[in-house]
């Protein structure tokens, strides 16, 4: 007769349970789904999605726009290859910077022809010193042919204290500054603590237009140009020299205005030495005659300064009435080329658009 098992343990019995519950329970699903499968050892871990978004790349910046320099053009071969170095410099001052040509009249391309084939933004930066008619009408008609852009138009080139650094660059490259501005006493502007960058940044504008009143302010073309507290200095050392500033010319006042401004600067750059702003057309005086208001005046020492970017009819017929030292025109002069990012920067940060108030408000902005 067989033995009966022996009785089993508490213990025993805990596992016995324990084992058989194990078993039942691996098979019973959870809300209608199988517990998830065991990773295989060989897979790579799952990648949180804010990891993911970290490791996408960030997105392209949008393209500058294109800068648009408007010249005005001329029948003079040597304008247009003397505006295509200006501009060379402009690019290698800022590599990537979409660069692009346009003219006024008489030269291609024409401004018309650039902005037909531009797509996004554009800044017209004109290549003229004052406000005149070109800056005032034809630039924004051409951009209001142009609906396919988003038109800016900056300021022109005139007046600021780097086109000052141009003039009296070139003045001292046609030899002016030998014997003429040894005995005046420097910069006047940088002697009284301005800094480069505080001139590049418009200073040295502003603190010539607070020292001459408002633009209605400004002396009569008649008048030396010269501060009032730089003319002493002027007589006691360098009296008999002077300089006439010579530019295109415009029946708008306010391009009187900039030419008259542009020439204290220069006044101020040379140390006092009076200058005495002169036109080539459509205002007074002629050179001829500014260059015979500074001789009745005292002056036996004066030279021209060409306020002008490239050679043509009106530089070369200021030059010849020079009664001695004519500067060249001011080209490819690093200041300038300074000066056209400058204002193209100015116009970006200017509240500006294609609509015509933005035009007006980008265009008289200084």
């Amino acid at each position: 007769m067989a033995s009966a098992a022996p009785p089993v343990g508490t213990a025993e019995l805990a596992i016995e349970i324990t084992d058989r519950l194990s078993s039942q329970l691996s098979r019973v699903r959870l809300y209608g789904f199988r517990r998830p499968a065991a990773p295989r050892p060989d897979a790579r871990p799952a990648v949180p999605d804010v990891v993911r978004q970290r490791a996408r790349k960030p997105p392209r910046p949008a393209p500058a726009p294109t800068l648009v320099a408007v010249a005005h053009g001329s029948r003079d071969p040597r304008a247009v290859h003397t505006v295509h170095a200006l501009l060379d410099r402009v690019r290698a001052l800022r590599p990537g910077l979409p660069v692009r040509l346009g003219h006024i009249e008489l030269n291609r391309p024409l401004l018309a022809d650039t902005l037909a084939g531009l797509r996004g933004e554009a800044v017209l930066v004109p290549l003229l010193f004052g406000r005149g008619y070109h800056v005032t009408h034809d630039l924004p008609a051409a951009l209001a042919a142009a609906p396919h852009l988003t038109g800016r138009i900056a300021t022109p080139l005139g007046p600021h204290a780097l086109l000052a650094e141009a003039l009296h660059g070139r003045l001292l490259e046609a030899g002016f500054g030998d014997a003429h501005l040894e005995t005046g006493s420097g910069d006047a502007l940088r002697e009284s603590g301005f800094s480069d960058a505080l001139l590049e940044a418009g200073f040295g504008d502003a603190l010539m237009e607070a020292g001459s009143g408002n633009a209605s302010a400004a002396p009569a073309p008649a008048e030396c140009a010269a501060p009032a507290c730089c003319r002493s200095r002027s007589r006691s050392g360098a009296g008999r020299t002077a300089v006439v500033l010579a530019a295109a010319g415009s029946r708008a006042a306010r391009s009187a205005d900039d030419t008259a401004r542009t020439a204290r600067l220069l006044s101020a750059r040379l140390g006092g030495i009076p200058v005495l702003p002169a036109y080539a057309s459509a205002a007074t005086p002629t050179v001829a005659e500014a260059v015979r208001i500074l001789t009745a005046r005292g002056h036996d020492r004066i030279a021209v300064a060409s306020c002008f970017t490239a050679p043509g009819r009106f530089a070369a017929q200021c030059a010849a009435a020079a009664p001695g030292t004519a500067a060249a025109p001011l080209g490819d002069h690093p200041a300038l080329a300074r000066l056209v990012l400058h204002r193209y920067d100015q116009a970006l940060l200017a509240r500006t658009a294609s609509d015509p108030d933005g035009i007006r408000a980008a265009t008289v902005t200084v």
